[in-house]
């Protein structure tokens, strides 16, 4: 399914209505203040599927623009800028990367800076545009569970076959939420909590721990999975970025991986299981590394789930526009084939010692994306400058896997983000392995290890490691090695017990150049102020 850019006004402003549930959140989630009465859903929704489909659209576009219009006009969140801040993928992405030892950005934006250095407050904007963009899908899929009951079907007079379709939309819906309330937990731990069943109105929604939020996820992804999509291996014109039983799997892998993380439980054994259900389908690793983050990477056996970018459909300036244009250098715009060279984020040297401490490091396919011949300066010695200080990183394309340029020879972004793919399940069994989990063995996590580092060499001789080389220590570097700048590194630093404290220092950590360390607070953010002080029912992560 496209995601759909754009809409009728009476939709739009009927979608506005009912995702204000959220109470405390109101002035940043009703962007259009009419009158409820106005507009009620029976207006809207009848007994033909177009707006059940355009509600569900909306949802999947969330993913990838801000906003109703191009540009990220007509935002869907108010009170912070839509395409750097209420940006899904421009945030997740700043939030994920910038705390971390891969990225730094150059820009002096408000809160830019804090990111870098882990040194924010709970009036962070970049926080606090990310935090109201999940619950601005939360509540859309709130919005759409509710008008989608059998109930309310059948008194519509919705067809019988109809309705079948919206009971797959209905497990997209509750898979995009469970997906939302994942990077909640996995930045903020507790907060506030609603569903479609949550009173819509002034009622103030109860904060809800993370042990019981994990549950609620974990219910949620295992009761919606049978009536998904089967998994989509490849490019499928009707069905292609759409969410399916497989990113199902790929989520709760991730989750579970994480769990000892998020509640003090270990629970490997279960990553394993889901990453085995994926790992039992027909995906491959693409063959040529770079083709994953190309223009026409929609083709690649490999994409389980990603944020689709379709051009003038989907244009932007935070999503994949923002990871094109700001990683470049000028002299590689038209290499890149994005809208500009913003000269904002490149890698701190840790990066390139991530890639150094593997033998033949230079024979690794991955490591040319990282840009040592763009810079005469590998250390960032001025944070605030973006040539010869610190490493470009040019990992994405805005050009198909033979050179030649998307349609019309556009260069607005196509290149589709991949939210998860199979090495990162290959990784995660092996890590789940590692950890003591069952189910699972040795000999496949060697191999499936090797099998990822085979297809980044051209010398299997290089590629390959021994069952005493895979440890904990040698993972986190290959993760590091094949998901940098895909907006994990964050997650993965805390969960191996390197992203606070003194065990791992890099550059400009805890803002001195040689990096230092920080304390264990800021292993989550903090609830925004403007949501603390709007909700007598939350209370603030401690530190903050």
């Amino acid at each position: 399914m496209k995601t759909a850019k754009k809409y009728t006004i009476l939709f739009i402003v009927a979608v506005s209505l009912m995702v204000t549930g959220l109470s405390s959140c109101l002035n940043d989630l009703d962007t259009i203040p009419l009158d409820p009465e106005e507009l009620v859903s029976e207006v809207v929704f009848g007994s033909e599927i177009g707006p059940y489909q355009e509600l569900l659209a909306k949802i999947y576009a969330g993913m990838a623009i801000s906003g109703n219009s191009g540009g990220d006009g007509d935002p869907d969140v108010a009170g912070v800028d839509g395409g750097s801040q209420a940006s899904f993928l421009r945030g997740l992405w700043n939030l994920q990367q910038l705390p971390t030892d891969e990225a730094h950005c150059a820009w002096n934006d408000v809160g830019i800076p804090d990111l870098n250095y882990i040194t924010w407050t709970s009036s962070n904007v970049f926080i606090k545009g990310f935090y109201y963009r999940l619950y601005y899908q939360i509540n859309l899929a709130n919005a759409f569970l509710r008008e989608t009951t059998a109930e309310k079907l059948s008194s519509r007079g919705v067809s019988q076959a109809d309705q079948d379709k919206i009971k797959t939309f209905r497990a997209e819906a509750r898979f995009h939420r469970a997906l939302a309330y994942y990077y909640l937990l996995d930045m903020f731990r507790n907060v506030p909590f609603v569903n479609e069943d949550s009173p819509v109105g002034s009622t103030l929604p109860p904060q809800i721990k993370a042990v019981d939020l994990f549950d609620y996820i974990e219910k949620e992804l295992t009761e919606c999975e049978a009536d998904m999509l089967d998994p989509i291996v490849g490019y499928d014109t009707a069905y292609y970025g759409r969410a399916h039983k497989a990113a199902n799997w790929a989520l709760l892998s991730r989750l579970y991986l994480n769990a000892e993380t998020y509640i003090g439980v270990k629970k490997y054994t279960e990553s394993i299981t889901y990453s085995k259900k994926v790992l039992a389908e027909s995906y491959q690793l693409d063959p040529v590394y770079a083709n994953v983050f190309k223009a026409d990477n929609h083709k690649s056996v490999e994409m389980i789930f990603p944020i689709r970018y379709e051009g003038e459909q989907t244009q932007t300036w935070g999503g994949m526009t923002f990871l094109l244009s700001s990683t470049e250098p000028s002299d590689m715009q038209a290499e890149v084939n994005a809208v500009g060279a913003w000269q904002g984020n490149r890698a701190t040297s840790a990066l390139l010692k991530t890639f150094q401490r593997e033998y033949q490091h230079e024979n690794d396919n991955r490591f040319s994306m990282v840009r040592i011949d763009k810079t005469e300066n590998y250390e960032i010695t001025d944070p605030s400058l973006f040539t010869n200080n610190g490493i470009p990183v040019v990992k994405y394309y805005n050009r198909n896997s033979d050179g030649t340029l998307p349609p019309n020879e556009s260069n607005i972004a196509f290149t589709d983000f991949p939210l998860f793919r199979l090495g990162e399940i290959y990784l995660n069994y092996a890590e789940a392995v590692l950890r003591g989990g069952t189910g699972g063995d040795a000999a496949t996590a060697l191999q499936l290890v090797n099998n990822l580092r085979k297809r980044a060499y051209t010398d299997d001789v290089a590629a390959t490691i021994t069952s005493g080389e895979l440890t904990l220590d040698y993972l986190l570097d290959e993760r590091g090695r094949e998901f940098f700048y895909e907006a994990q590194r964050r997650t993965d630093l805390i969960r191996f017990g390197k992203f606070t404290g003194p065990a791992y220092i890099w550059p400009w950590k805890g803002n001195i150049a040689g990096g230092r360390s920080v304390a264990d607070h800021f292993i989550v953010f903090p609830i925004p102020a403007d949501d603390m002080g709007a909700n007598e029912n939350l209370t603030q992560n401690t530190g903050y």
